[in-house]
């Protein structure tokens, strides 16, 4: 049993000794004032019979459970929660990732000691920050026994989703610190601290998508707070790889259906809406004997099946047509770096095509890279990204990616391309220069025109002295740490697994632990990576 439940019980406890101390007063007032004394003892019964029932529902709401691993190999997941809106946000995570197949272990922070951290390979927080900057009050066991020791964890990986009010001085206040202390004692972020601000619904996707990606792939479960997606149409795609050892990768262009472009920062995202494979909802219709031409608030029951999650039981499948589309559960977004500038007209993206077990596509590029049709409607919606965002165009900028996370890199370059700022740095790395080298076009002129000094690039497959990004990195040390000397900022896009952590160990080995946590406390080592 926790300590928080173990409190609960003993104010429980207080509260009914004071209750018979105050019946036994009650009984020695005057005869003509007191009521009879097998009524006294009624009430003392019925007192004692709650506070039982009391204690038992206690015990039951704060007892450990929902443990589907143990040891090192479950993830923990670990809420700090003052209203109960942590806790909720931490079920639903769990649920994600049981989906995707990951062990997790749930506990609320006054449930986590210092063997637990451990003993645990990887973490992610969940932190309210409650009043000016406070913790929420069940985390002061934490606080006060697990934050001043001098603990060692250089094997833990951690992720946070800070939760606060923009309103307040002090803004994901208790996140940020978890963030730090986790940092100092040698843990190793999974990604930058996601920051809610009063349950703001594009971050809180943006988590859900983080989820997906720890376990290997995007879960399929609906979206938390579904988007209000914009229409826009596909103007073009293609595969831009075609012979190269690794996954298909594929460009694609949008425009907005209203010919109106809206304005977006480089770094930003973009959530698409995907669509299931029309084959598939044909089929589905002509199982369950339905007319997908019907038109159900607009649309066609085709289109909305297509959005949704198709019901699969008999059972969950409503006799009528208005009540089955009431009861859809939209499909889950998927989120994509943007790799052009509004400057450009049009957003571009470029997405491994990924494939499930049994060989189909992947809901999200089987949508963009097979099943949409050049010309038609796609669901957009823009997120802003603002721990991605540039330094101003007088400051140098050193650009750190691995395969598709060029495009995030890309869209930094052309906006400092357009602002004339010519100190850039690119570090890029793919498989074969043959096949893989993405915007090469692009980079390469934008190299003679002196917009990017130096321009390094490896390919793994090709041989050389360096294979991936992070080994051309730690051969320049020198470089590098002259280049923060000047004020450069650090972005990093691409692989959560590999490259992001090997890149931060060289800018730790360059710059020292306090250098590099000085540089991430000051905004200029900033990570997107998936």
């Amino acid at each position: 049993m926790s300590r928080a439940v173990l409190g609960n019980i003993a104010v429980g406890a207080l509260l009914a000794v004071l209750a018979l101390l105050l019946l036994q007063l009650h009984l020695a007032e005057p005869w003509w004032q007191a009521e009879p004394l097998a009524s006294h003892w009624r009430w003392a019964a019925g007192s004692v019979l709650a506070y039982a029932a009391f204690c038992t529902w206690l015990w039951w709401r704060g007892r450990e459970r929902d443990d589907t691993g143990s040891g090192s190999d479950a993830l923990l997941l670990v809420w700090a929660s003052q209203t109960g809106f942590a806790q909720q946000l931490a079920e639903r995570s769990a649920e994600a990732l049981r989906a995707a197949g990951l062990p997790v272990r749930l506990r609320g922070l006054h449930q986590v000691d210092a063997d637990l951290l451990q003993s645990s390979a990887r973490v992610l927080f969940i932190a309210s920050t409650t009043g000016e900057g406070d913790a929420p009050d069940h985390a002061l066991p934490f606080l006060r026994k697990v934050m001043p020791q001098s603990l060692k964890l250089p094997d833990l990986h951690y992720g946070v989703l800070a939760l606060g009010d923009r309103s307040y001085g002090h803004f994901c206040a208790f996140g940020h610190q978890l963030d730090a202390w986790l940092r100092k004692h040698g843990a190793h972020p999974l990604f930058d601290t996601v920051e809610v601000d009063n349950a703001d619904p594009a971050a809180l996707r943006h988590w859900q998508q983080l989820l997906g990606q720890l376990g290997g792939n995007p879960t399929e479960l609906p979206d938390w707070a579904p988007a209000q997606y914009q229409p826009w149409t596909l103007q073009g795609r293609g595969q831009v790889n075609t012979g190269s050892p690794g996954a298909a990768t594929w460009r694609v262009d949008l425009v907005p259906a209203d010919g109106v472009l809206p304005d977006w920062q480089a770094g930003d995202v973009v959530e698409i809406g995907p669509q299931h494979a029309p084959a598939e909802v044909d089929a589905w219709l002509q199982t369950h004997g339905r007319d997908g031409t019907r038109l159900i608030e607009g649309e066609s029951l085709r289109t909305h099946l297509a959005r949704s999650h198709l019901p699969q039981l008999p059972e969950s499948v409503p006799s009528d047509d208005a009540a089955l589309v009431a009861s859809l559960k939209p499909l889950p977004h998927r989120e994509y770096s943007i790799a052009s500038t509004a400057a450009e007209g049009k957003v571009t993206l470029l997405l491994r095509r990924l494939l499930r077990p049994d060989g189909t596509p992947g809901l999200g590029s089987g949508w963009l890279c097979d099943y949409a049709q050049p010309g038609g409607r796609i669901d957009l919606r823009f997120r802003s990204n603002p721990n991605f965002h540039a330094p101003p165009a007088n400051a140098p900028l050193i650009l750190i990616g691995n395969g598709t996370g060029i495009a995030g890199l890309r869209a930094h370059l052309q906006a400092r391309v357009e602002a004339g700022a010519r100190r850039n740095w690119l570090l890029f790395g793919e498989r074969t220069a043959a096949h893989d080298f993405h915007f090469g076009e692009d980079l390469l002129r934008w190299q003679r025109d002196g917009f990017i000094a130096p321009l390094d690039v490896v390919f793994s497959r090709d041989g050389g002295a360096h294979r991936y990004v992070q080994d051309r990195l730690a051969a320049q040390l020198d470089t590098l740490r002259q280049w923060v000397r000047e004020g450069a900022t650090i972005l990093v896009c691409g692989s959560l697994q590999g490259m992001a952590p090997a890149v931060d160990a060289v800018i730790e080995q360059a710059l020292g632990r306090d250098g590099k946590e000085a540089l991430i406390i000051v905004g200029r080592y900033r990570r997107d990576v998936y």
